[in-house]
Parts: C-alpha cells; sequence; structure tokens
C-alpha cells in the first residue's frame, strides 16, 4: 500500500484545486483510517492517512524513559539534538495535518473514503469497493 505524507498532499491538492478549479476531470480522493483499520486495493496515488499515528508516536518516544520525569525530559531534550529528531518532527506534523483534515471534513469513523471533499463511504475497508458503490449512488442521485 502506498503511503503519502499529508502535508506533501494536502499543498499538492491546494494548488491544484486553485489552478484547475472545479473542473477537476479526476475526483479526489482521500482515505482515512488507523492501524487496526487496514484498508486494501488503494489506487496509485491516492492518500492514505491513519489517524492513530500521533498516540503510535507518542508511545514509541515513551519507550524506554525512565520513571524519574526530570531524567526523562532531559534525555527528550538530548534526543531532540540528534539529526533523526527532525524526520520524528516531521511525522508528527504530517500526522496532526491528518487529524485536522479529517476534522475538517468531518470524517465520524474509519475506514472513510472521501470523494472530492463532499461524499464519504464508511466502513468499507476496500477503497476501489468504496469508490465503485459511490459511482453506483452518484450516478442514482443524478438520474431524474
Amino acid at each position: 500500500m502506498e503511503r503519502h505524507h499529508p502535508r506533501r498532499w494536502l499543498a499538492a491538492f491546494g494548488l491544484s484545486a486553485c489552478l484547475v478549479g472545479p473542473v477537476l476531470a479526476e475526483p479526489a480522493i482521500e482515505v482515512f483510517t488507523t492501524a487496526g483499520e487496514p484498508v486494501v486495493n488503494v489506487p496509485s496515488g491516492v492518500a492514505v492517512i491513519e489517524l492513530d499515528v500521533p498516540g503510535r508516536l507518542d508511545a514509541l518516544l515513551s519507550q524506554q524513559l525512565p520513571a524519574d520525569p526530570d531524567v526523562a525530559a532531559a534525555l527528550m531534550r538530548e534526543r531532540m539534538t540528534t539529526p533523526a529528531w527532525q524526520e520524528t518532527a516531521d511525522r508528527y506534523a504530517d500526522s496532526y495535518l491528518g487529524l485536522a483534515r479529517a476534522w475538517q471534513l468531518g470524517v465520524e469513523k474509519v475506514p472513510a473514503v472521501v470523494i472530492d471533499g463532499r461524499h464519504v463511504i464508511y466502513g468499507q475497508p476496500d477503497v476501489a469497493g468504496a469508490l465503485n458503490e459511490a459511482d453506483r449512488l452518484l450516478s442514482q442521485e443524478s438520474r431524474p
């Protein structure tokens, strides 16, 4: 499954929306999930945003920290001076952008496949299947 960084994706989406406007040939598709609700059959180029990444990062960073809060704080300050810390900080930033996007869209549960920021299919872990279902429902709506 291809993973995208939400920060890069959001910037690209914002730019393409400004340049192209409402005449997008392909719908914008966003997939929101968690590690416990994996998705399958994700089309190439579709953003998959795992909403539980911040908590998982917190747990990972908390591993092997001493119980003494002063010693733990000193150890974290030391870790934050390493070159690897920037990657961790970037992962945090990306994960919180994904959470903000889900909140902005009003995503209520996962998995959620959002099309053009307006239509959502909940509970379908097969993204291709969710897109087929959305096509069917939207074509029914457009018929008189």
